[in-house]
């Protein structure tokens, strides 16, 4: 599809270009803002991916958060609000479209999903798309970019958040709770007790409450709070920012994990619907509903805040909910991680160009092929290490990771081309102009079909079909398709001189003791475990790839639909076509993301080095302050726990062909410490752990290893 409309839409530009317009926002302060917010949601992360901030110590910074900060920072705003200020045509634009998408949400899924879950699917998959991270992640993006242009769209943060806490989630939670009948529960409740226990929940919410308690100050007390609560709710309000951030942080750890085959497709409609329809119908409807603005400026400015607006990735509450009713949490988590970090270069790349002026085809051509240029050179950079790392690691001659190598290539053909063509597009060899065109998007359309050749791997393996069933269509469909659809347009398009714009080169005009055995089996044993988890993890990245290259290809889609359909298609489709531009180009970052620092290579050995180097470094500095506590915590479990240990999870087995050792998992001696007591979760049983191995007590049976929550084979000393 994307091949037949770029057919279409190779072609000049002409028309007359609108006027410029002064910038309605503060583009300047919009970078150290995300540096600010994503910085603490990183700090979040590292601490619960350290556990220094345990899981059960994280569920009580998100009690204060939803349940104390939140709510004073909504009364405080609620009592504070001027609504003679607000524009209500734009309050009701995001209610239509949020309406809108959660209805469109609701109906597709109940129409494709299997009836034996369709109706808790298609509520949380709707509050999933309407309910955005307004206050910790949205909040602090608009102050930075409206404070000093027009400081009154801050309090639309505050009118607008309670649309999908008070009107559609209940919605949501009501298909929920009709799924929870159909499962076959003991206690059969009527319609009217479903409807009273969603209205319940509503009620209960503090979030909720605290709204309504702070419009009815709002009118009570006139626009003030009191001074003698006013440093109060100040004081809780003001805890929201930072530790709402870093609570956001801390619920990522470990998200994707949870990321399967089955989830991928739900995966793709919801972040195209969170981060592609909303902010679209969001401006949408401002256009059609603002009508009668009082400046065509302000308009303007509306529509283009609606669109940020949109782009506001999904709040961590969902996680909460589908927590709560134990459904989908696999992909409502995984989506929330993904569409957060999506979310950030869509926003900047968004307000970065709605502050500059409407530029005609010439700078805008040249603007792109800047883009291109630079995105590619990193890129290739990125492919050459990727393709290097695939190449020692050995997996390439094995599916699936011989179709990622083939999308490696290229990608890395299209960088190369559009590398070369920055040096072509201006020189007057119509021959190499053309061998180039043939190059970068005969590869360019390659990257397209890849990952459609992993779907259909990916399906067919789930219905049991052979590899070599499925190979045999591969090289045509993934080379011969691109040169043929190349070779159309070659044959049957023509030259547009002056361009140095790729896409519009060729076309139709238009608008101690250990192993020491050679080999150990218990070695091998590990290595066989360790092979097989790594299968699974490469298998969760090739889905993760082929979901981020799906969306951009929506996004190419969506391109090519633009510009056919509108004759002025405005500053949002420079937008969308300097994201097609980065997608498109950028594809290598992506895969280096993911496949660029293969573990045995590069993670293993370097993490290794470092806990050695930190072991070392360690011992020298802590002094006795850490050694202390490695003696007492070593003394403690040897007087009154090894012996109970040892009988419970050791074994003897097998090391060599004549010879064995007691050994033990360090899995299980994580769960043993948590079932004792010595520990209170995962975290702490991992930091015992280490201690133990810091005292002499234990060892991996080849010291190559610290202590792991892994199948890794200890013995004690």
């Amino acid at each position: 599809i994307i091949l037949i409309f770029n057919f279409s839409i190779f072609s000049s530009r002409n028309g007359s270009d609108p006027p410029s317009v002064p910038p309605s926002m503060s583009i300047d302060k919009l970078l150290p803002a995300l540096l600010e917010c994503f910085g603490i949601i990183l700090c979040g992360y590292v601490a619960g991916r350290t556990n220094i901030i345990p899981a059960t110590h994280a569920k009580g910074l998100g009690s204060f958060v939803s349940k104390f900060a939140l709510p004073a920072l909504l009364f405080k705003n609620m009592v504070l609000l001027d609504f003679a200020d607000v524009i209500w045509p734009f309050f009701f634009s995001i209610l239509v479209a949020k309406v809108t998408v959660f209805f469109f949400v609701c109906v597709l899924t109940l129409l494709v999903a299997d009836r034996e879950s369709r109706f808790s699917k298609a509520g949380l998959f709707s509050i999933f798309a309407t309910q955005s991270n307004d206050f910790a992640l949205g909040f602090p993006i608009v102050e930075a970019l409206y404070r000093n242009t027009h400081p009154e769209y801050l309090q639309y943060i505050y009118l607008v958040a309670p649309v999908s806490l008070m009107v559609l989630n209940p919605l949501g939670f009501a298909f929920c709770e009709v799924q929870r009948r159909r499962t076959g529960e003991p206690q059969q409740q009527s319609k009217l007790q479903v409807l009273g226990l969603v209205l319940l929940q509503v009620v209960k919410n503090p979030i909720v409450f605290m709204v309504v308690i702070g419009v009815i100050s709002h009118f009570l007390l006139g626009q003030k709070i009191p001074a003698f609560m006013e440093e109060f709710v100040d004081g809780l309000a003001n805890s929201f920012g930072g530790a709402a951030l870093f609570y956001l942080g801390l619920t990522m750890v470990g998200q994707l994990k949870k990321l399967t085959r089955s989830t991928v497709v739900a995966l793709i409609l919801l972040i195209t619907a969170k981060l592609l329809v909303m902010p679209l119908i969001c401006r949408g409807m401002v256009e059609v509903l603002d009508c009668g603005s009082r400046s065509s400026m302000n308009h303007t400015s509306l529509s283009n805040y609606a669109f940020l607006y949109g782009v506001f990735p999904t709040a961590p509450s969902v996680a909460i909910y589908a927590s709560h009713y134990n459904m989908e949490l696999e992909v409502v988590t995984s989506g929330m991680v993904i569409g957060t970090f999506l979310s950030a270069p869509i926003m900047y790349v968004s307000a970065w160009l709605l502050t500059i002026p409407w530029m005609d085809s010439d700078p805008l051509a040249s603007a792109l092929q800047h883009v291109s240029f630079n995105i590619s050179i990193i890129s290739l950079f990125a492919l050459v290490w990727s393709v290097a790392v695939m190449l020692l690691s050995r997996k390439f001659h094995r599916i699936p990771h011989i179709f990622t190598i083939n999308l490696f290539v290229a990608q890395l053909l299209a960088c190369v081309g559009m590398i070369a063509w920055n040096f072509m597009a201006e020189q007057d060899n119509f021959l190499g102009q053309v061998l180039t065109f043939t190059l970068l998007y005969g590869s360019l359309y390659s990257t397209y079909i890849w990952p459609g050749e992993s779907f259909e791997f990916v399906f067919e393996k789930s219905l049991n079909i052979t590899c070599s069933e499925t190979s045999d269509s591969t090289p045509l469909n993934t080379t011969c398709v691109p040169v043929l659809a190349v070779s159309v347009l070659l044959l049957t398009g023509q030259r547009l001189p002056n361009t140095i714009d790729s896409a519009f080169f060729y076309g139709k005009t238009q608008c101690s003791q250990q192993c020491t055995s050679t080999s150990c089996l218990l070695v091998e044993e590990e290595q066989k475990v360790a092979d097989r988890q790594n299968t699974d993890i490469q298998s969760t990245r090739h889905v993760l790839v082929c979901l981020l290259l799906t969306v951009s290809l929506l996004a190419n889609l969506s391109s090519c639909l633009w510009w056919l359909f509108n004759k002025d298609p405005g500053r949002l489709y420079l937008e969308l076509q300097f994201f097609c531009v980065v997608a498109n180009f950028g594809q290598g970052l992506i895969s280096f993301a993911f496949f660029g620092l293969d573990k045995h290579l590069i993670i293993s050995p370097f993490k290794k080095r470092l806990v050695s180097l930190w072991q070392g470094w360690g011992q020298e500095v802590t002094g006795s302050a850490a050694s202390e506590e490695i003696r007492l915590t070593c003394t403690q479990f040897l007087t009154y726990h090894k012996e109970q240990c040892v009988r419970d999870i050791a074994h003897k087995k097998r090391c060599g062909q004549s010879s064995t050792t007691e050994a033990f998992l360090g899995s299980d001696m994580v769960r043993w410490l948590q079932s004792v007591g010595l520990a209170s979760d995962s975290g702490e049983a991992l930091a015992y752990g280490w201690r133990l191995l810091e005292g002499g007590v234990i060892q991996h049976i080849t010291l190559e290893h610290g202590f792991q929550d892994e199948a890794l084979h200890y013995r004690f000393t």
